[in-house]
C-alpha cells in the first residue's frame, strides 16, 4: 500500500482521515455521529487541495498525524487560526474546524508574510 497521500485522495476510510486513535466519550444523547467525527477529522478546504495540487505537495500519513497533533496543542492553547510549519510545507489553519484553508510549499515560503493568524506551531 502507499503510504504516501495527494489531496485529492483523501477520504473517510484513509489513512490518515481518521480519528487516529481518539475516542469519544460523555456524549449526550441526540449527538449526531457526523459532529463527533468532524469534530476529529483534518479537513481541507477546496482551494487548500487545489493549492496543493497545483504545487505539487503530497502529504504522508506519518505527516498527517503530526499536522492533526499540532492542531490539537494549538486548539488547548484556544487558537482560531493557526500557521503550522511541518518540513518544507507551511498551512494556514482554522483550529476549531479542523480544516486546512491554504497549503505553501517550501520554494513559495521566501519573502511570504502570514496576516490573520493568532498562533503559529513548528513540527519536525
Amino acid at each position: 500500500m502507499n503510504n504516501r497521500l495527494t489531496i485529492g485522495q483523501l477520504q473517510i476510510g484513509t489513512p490518515g482521515v481518521r480519528s487516529l486513535g481518539k475516542t469519544v466519550s460523555n456524549t449526550t444523547p441526540g449527538t449526531a455521529f457526523k459532529d463527533m467525527l468532524d469534530s476529529q477529522v483534518l479537513k481541507f478546504s477546496q482551494h487548500a487541495e487545489t493549492r496543493m495540487r497545483q504545487r505539487g505537495i503530497t502529504l504522508g500519513v506519518d505527516t498527517l498525524s503530526k499536522i492533526e497533533g499540532a492542531i490539537d496543542q494549538a486548539a488547548a492553547k484556544g487558537a482560531k487560526d493557526s500557521l503550522v510549519i511541518c518540513k518544507d510545507v507551511a498551512m494556514i489553519v482554522n483550529v476549531p474546524s479542523r480544516t486546512v484553508i491554504t497549503a505553501i510549499d517550501g520554494k513559495s515560503l521566501k519573502d511570504n508574510v502570514f496576516t490573520q493568524i493568532d498562533s503559529a506551531v513548528v513540527i519536525s
